[in-house]
């Protein structure tokens, strides 16, 4: 009998290959699950097979990115499609228009639009937090709203396309399917990078061209990025700093200072992890994307810092929101309150949350005083490359822990919590049981220990190191990657840990 019902409720392979076709909510197609890799090579057959007929693979990529995102979002994929087909026709308009009052116009509605977009899914029940706290609990009910992944990217992607072109930065482009290619690029999609129209839009025609070289640093950047991601960071998370972040009145203040270490390296393995494989993945497809974390946490000063996490971001929010608000061209008050507000709308889109608010008015302080200290004293470097190898050394300590204290308000789930974590910290240290707790979380300890050496790792050991994967033969290359497969599998827990940077 019980072989009969097992044969019943057995899946068919009708079933498997529905399964595929649907949207799971709790199942989510990322990079580094078997799924994706699985598709990602039948995915691959088809693409080399298009290499000569650039319209045809153009469309195949497109509708390749629209099931990658409904099986990350669902039904909200059509959001991403009425992004594409708004701006593609405003922007086309902007081109046209004779008179600059409706240029801007123009500009304004695009904007609007996507801010709009962004605003209702993100922030509507934010805003009625804030209402309720004004004028009373059940003032206004909450919305059951999905917050669909990767809306903020793709939002803030397709704003810079009509922003460039009413700049007249670029011509808007003549084909739909070639803008739907641009904001829909799979790999990039869902957590960035941010990448411009001006310069990813010039690759989509170009005859398709994988060099040796690019095939072998696309293969060495997924690589790498599988290890920061499903090893170090999901490692530590689920074994070390979830445990502390959750109960810090249970553990030390030794404990809780180390687990804000390894969320430290932990958001930065996952996020720097998943733009890796992203421009390791579009590299394979013949397309580049430039880099979007450089060793942050080796900036000697916040400016330096903000140049090398998230370039894509911190560039974007330059070029779009710092300096249309003037930047620092109108006297240095106005400057300090430009990067102020630029920092407190860039907290605001990670999340809508106030420890996003805090978070990014505590960097938006810290970029105003480093900027007014470089008025005192003029000597001063912006980014510290140039400095005193032991001031740039205590630049860094110094930076590094600001930093710190930026994610403790990010993670935190409440000002309590924070209030809690440092208390531990600063009241209740108890060095007696540092050699404990090293030798109770040894395994953790070295990994987090691994983590940073990788990461102050000399820039010239990195290059040195991928050139070898990208002159090693194919076999070798495909050796790497099911070693780092294998030892991904060690690790990992029963579920597939989504990437931080997926619920912005």
């Amino acid at each position: 009998m019980t072989e009969e019902v097992a044969q019943i409720t057995e899946p068919t392979f009708l079933d498997r290959i529905t399964s595929l076709l649907e949207y799971d909510a709790s199942s989510p197609l990322i990079f580094n699950s078997g799924l994706f890799l699985f598709l990602f090579v039948g995915f691959m057959a088809g693409y080399r097979l298009l290499r000569r007929a650039t319209s045809l693979r153009i469309i195949y990529v497109i509708l390749f990115s629209i099931y990658f995102y409904y099986k990350s979002s669902g039904i909200y994929f059509m959001l991403l499609i009425f992004a594409s087909v708004s701006d593609f026709i405003i922007a086309h308009e902007i081109a046209r228009a004779t008179s600059q009052r409706l240029r801007r116009w123009l500009v304004a509605a695009s904007v609007a639009i996507n801010v709009g977009m962004l605003g209702y899914f993100k922030y509507t029940n934010f805003l009625i937090e804030i209402a309720n706290s004004m004028f009373g609990a059940g003032f206004l009910d909450f919305q059951n709203i999905f917050l669909p992944v990767g809306i903020s990217f793709f939002v803030f992607q397709s704003m810079s396309y009509t922003i460039d072109v009413y700049r007249g930065e670029i011509r808007p482009l003549e084909r739909w399917t070639d803008y739907m290619f641009y904001l829909s690029f799979f790999p990039q999609l869902v957590a960035g990078p941010i990448v411009r129209a001006k310069d990813f839009i010039p690759q989509i025609r170009q005859p398709l061209m994988v060099t040796r070289e690019m095939f072998g640093r696309g293969i060495a950047l997924i690589a790498i990025g599988l290890v920061k991601k499903a090893i170090i960071s999901d490692y530590i998370s689920l074994n070390f700093v979830d445990r502390v972040f959750d109960a810090p009145a249970l553990y030390s203040g030794f404990e809780c200072l180390m687990g804000i270490y390894g969320y430290a390296l932990q958001i930065y393995c996952d996020f720097s992890g998943y733009s890796d494989m992203a421009i390791g993945i579009a590299l394979l497809l013949g397309f580049r994307f430039p880099k979007n974390f450089d060793a942050p946490y080796k900036s000697a000063t916040i400016t330096e810092f903000w140049r090398r996490w998230h370039i894509s971001l911190s560039s974007w929010l330059r070029d779009y929101l710092y300096i249309s608000l003037g930047g620092n061209r109108r006297g240095k008050w106005r400057t300090y309150l430009n990067l102020m507000l630029t920092m407190l709308l860039g907290g605001l889109w990670h999340g809508a949350a106030v420890r996003f608010v805090l978070w990014g008015a505590l960097h938006g302080v810290a970029l105003a005083l480093h900027k007014a200290w470089l008025a005192v004293v003029p000597k001063a470097k912006i980014a510290g490359r140039d400095m005193h190898p032991v001031m740039r050394m205590l630049g860094i300590i110094f930076t590094f822990h600001i930093v710190c204290l930026g994610w403790l308000l990010f993670r935190a789930e409440s000002m309590q919590e924070v209030h809690l974590m440092l208390y531990q910290i600063f009241h209740n240290f108890n060095t007696a049981i540092i050699g404990q707790v090293v030798a109770g979380y040894g395994v953790i300890f070295a990994m987090i220990a691994a983590g940073y050496v990788m990461h102050f790792m000399p820039e010239r050991v990195d290059m040195k190191l991928s050139k070898k994967v990208g002159e090693a033969g194919f076999w070798w290359q495909v050796a790497l990657l099911v070693v780092v497969a294998w030892c991904v599998m060690q690790v990992k827990s029963s579920d597939i840990q989504p990437f931080i940077y997926f619920q912005f």
